[in-house]
């Protein structure tokens, strides 16, 4: 199988290194000439995967065309608010029978559409099969090849159990599933919530709160989810709870560790400003708030991290107004 990749980041490249190895003829593009001299030079990734040696057989190119050639699924791992662009470059070089699989998780901010929505807005003329590969994944342990996990939603169930074929491997199991919306949202969500773990777990108030954090955080994240046509139970599965809790827990986890330096009194832009990858959750965490207020859903913990990444909100006193609510039924 011929397989283009879109985004030489550390999940990026993870999953074309993944395919590579599984034997298919992947070809990663990268935007920076020199990521893409490195890896044919060296065979690694050192911004972003330190360390990690690549399948020699994988490709890469700053060249769209070259990666598109003659491939029918196109894979983007690209940050959320440049997936519309993404999209738009490779459109001109996409097959008949497309098939779009997304990594990337997020809500884009102008629109407020998931990943999917984006998909069938930019790439309208080609009406391409989409899937959705979500769930609790840290490519620094995927590349290691330690056993991991994770969910591919796609409507398209013979698509979908090709593209499961092609990325499993001993040590990377995937799922298949039809909720895409709920597969997508709780990708999205999830990162708010760990956004709050940080900031918990940066004030020093232990694993009482984490818990709690996560479990209420879950339930935010289904609540949303099933008002816009996700299925709940998605939400218990890999990409919603799974996911859930390796970010809210992870050292890896980019969106805690910007959770922890905010609870360290640090200013956002600075944190953004140090950090060599994007953390999701900033902006999802705009874009989720602005959904919620549109669907009229509650998200406490949301507007809790919406006041303290946007309004200047204390942590300390974030963490107050959330346990003072009215009490209420579980």
């Amino acid at each position: 199988m011929k397989i283009a990749v879109i985004g030489g980041g550390s999940w990026g490249t993870t999953l074309a290194d993944l395919l590579a190895k599984n034997g298919h003829e992947a070809r990663l593009w990268v935007r920076e000439q020199a990521v893409m001299n490195e890896i044919r030079t060296t065979r690694e990734n050192s911004w972003y995967l330190p360390g990690c040696k690549l399948a020699d057989s994988l490709e890469v190119s700053t060249d769209a065309a070259a990666v598109a050639d003659g491939a029918r699924h196109f894979l983007f791992a690209v940050p959320s608010q440049f997936i519309r662009s993404a999209y738009q470059r490779f459109s001109k070089y996409l097959p008949k029978n497309a098939v779009i699989i997304c990594a990337s998780k997020g809500i884009e901010l102008d629109s407020l559409m998931t990943m999917s929505q984006v998909c069938e807005d930019a790439l309208a003329a080609f009406k391409p099969r989409f899937a959705m590969l979500s769930g609790p994944t840290f490519a620094y342990e995927v590349i290691r090849d330690m056993p991991t996990a994770l969910t591919l939603a796609c409507k398209d169930k013979k698509a979908g159990k090709e593209v499961q074929e092609a990325l499993s491997s001993p040590n990377f199991r995937v799922y298949t599933s039809t909720d895409v919306r709920g597969v997508e949202l709780g990708g999205a969500i999830k990162n708010i919530i760990a956004i709050a773990a940080g900031v918990a777990d940066g004030l020093g108030f232990g694993g009482n709160a984490r818990a709690a954090l996560i479990t209420r955080g879950l339930h935010e994240m289904s609540r949303l989810g099933k008002a816009m046509g996700g299925e709940r139970q998605t939400f218990m599965g890999l990409s919603g709870m799974g996911d859930l809790v390796l970010t809210c827990t992870g050292d890896l986890s980019r969106n805690r560790q910007v959770g922890l330096r905010l609870a360290k009194g640090q200013k956002l832009l600075d944190i953004l400003a140090e950090m060599k990858m994007v953390a999701e959750g900033v902006k999802t965490t705009e874009a989720v708030h602005a959904l919620r207020e549109k669907l009229g859903v509650e998200m406490p913990i949301t507007e809790q991290v919406y006041a303290i990444l946007y309004k200047d909100q204390d942590p300390s006193k974030a963490v107050r107004d959330l346990m003072l609510r009215s009490l209420k039924d579980e």
